[in-house]
C-alpha cells in the first residue's frame, strides 16, 4: 500500500507541477463542475499507475489539476464502486493519494435516493453523518501508522465548519438545501420497498452506494471531510414508483447547476 501510493504520487508529481489544497470527488450526473475547474492538467485514469478505472455510465475516467475560484484543487470525474468488483482499499486509493500530494479538505458529492418524506426529487441534502451498511470497511486488514490510527475516531466524520459554510452560501444564493443521513449499501441494485422502509427506520434519510468508504479513509487520514447529496429518486413510500439508472442520470444532471453554484461559494470563502 504504501509502495502503490508513493509510486502514484511520484508520477503525479512528475506530470503537474500543482500541490492541491482541495480533493473534490465527482459523483453521478455531477461531473460538469470539473469543467469549470481551469486545468493545468488533465489525466485519464488509465495513464495513473495503481488506478482503477470507472466503468459506470455518468461517470467521467479523469483526474483534473487547476484552479477554481482561485484555490488549487484536484477532482476526480467519476469515483469508484464497491459494486463494480474493487475491493474496498482500491476504491479509496485515490483519497490516499490526495493526502500524500497536500490535499487539507475532501469535498464528496453522490447522487441518492431520498427516504425522508420531507424531501422531492432534485433536492441538495448536506450529509451531516452516516451509517455503513456495506458490511465491510476500507480499513480492515494490516493498518499503516504512517497514514492514520489503528481505531480513528468517527464523532465528527463531516466536517461542521463545511456544512455550515454551506447553508450560509446557499442562503445567499436562495437556494433551499436538505440536511439528513446517509445510508451507504453495496448496490448495484436499487433498494427494495422494504428496504427503504427499514433504512429509514434506523435514522436514514438518503441511500447510495458509495461515498462512506471514501469518508471513512478521509477520517483515518486527518482529512475534514463535506459531503452532499443530490435527491434523484425516493422511496419508502405508498405511492411506489420504478427507476432506473438514467432518470437518476437526468434528476443529477438538473440539479447540479445550484450544487456546483453552492460548492464554488464555499472555495471563494476559504
Amino acid at each position: 500500500m504504501l509502495e502503490k501510493i508513493k509510486k502514484t504520487t511520484e508520477f503525479l508529481k512528475s506530470k503537474v507541477d500543482l500541490k492541491p489544497e482541495i480533493g473534490i470527488v465527482l459523483g453521478s450526473g455531477l461531473g460538469n463542475l470539473g469543467n469549470e475547474i481551469n486545468p493545468v492538467a488533465v489525466i485519464p485514469y488509465k495513464e495513473i499507475p495503481n488506478f482503477p478505472i470507472s466503468t459506470v455510465m455518468g461517470h467521467g475516467s479523469n483526474l483534473i489539476f487547476g484552479t477554481l475560484e482561485g484555490k488549487n484543487v484536484v477532482a476526480m470525474q467519476g469515483r469508484f464502486h464497491y459494486y463494480e468488483g474493487y475491493t474496498m482499499q482500491e476504491i479509496t486509493f485515490p483519497i490516499r493519494v490526495m493526502k500524500a500530494l497536500g490535499v487539507q479538505s475532501l469535498f464528496l458529492s453522490n447522487a441518492a435516493g431520498g427516504m425522508n418524506p420531507d424531501f422531492e426529487v432534485g433536492d441538495i441534502m448536506l450529509i451531516v453523518d452516516h451509517i455503513n451498511f456495506m458490511g465491510t470497511n476500507p480499513l480492515i486488514g494490516p493498518n499503516y501508522d504512517e497514514l492514520g490510527p489503528r481505531f480513528p475516531d468517527m464523532s465528527e466524520p463531516y466536517s461542521k465548519k463545511f456544512i455550515n459554510l454551506a447553508k450560509q452560501c446557499a442562503n445567499n444564493l436562495n437556494i433551499p438545501i436538505k440536511e439528513g443521513v446517509y445510508v451507504a449499501v453495496t448496490g448495484p441494485n436499487f433498494e427494495t420497498p422494504a428496504e427503504y422502509k427499514f433504512f429509514r427506520i434506523i435514522g436514514g434519510d438518503a441511500v447510495g452506494m458509495s461515498t462512506v468508504p471514501e469518508v471513512i479513509v478521509a477520517a483515518h487520514s486527518g482529512l475534514p471531510v463535506f459531503g452532499v447529496s443530490i435527491i434523484t429518486d425516493l422511496g419508502g413510500f405508498e405511492d411506489i414508483q420504478p427507476i432506473s439508472h438514467e432518470e437518476v442520470l437526468k434528476a443529477a444532471d438538473a440539479a447540479e447547476p445550484k450544487l456546483s453554484a453552492i460548492i464554488k461559494a464555499m472555495l471563494k470563502e476559504l
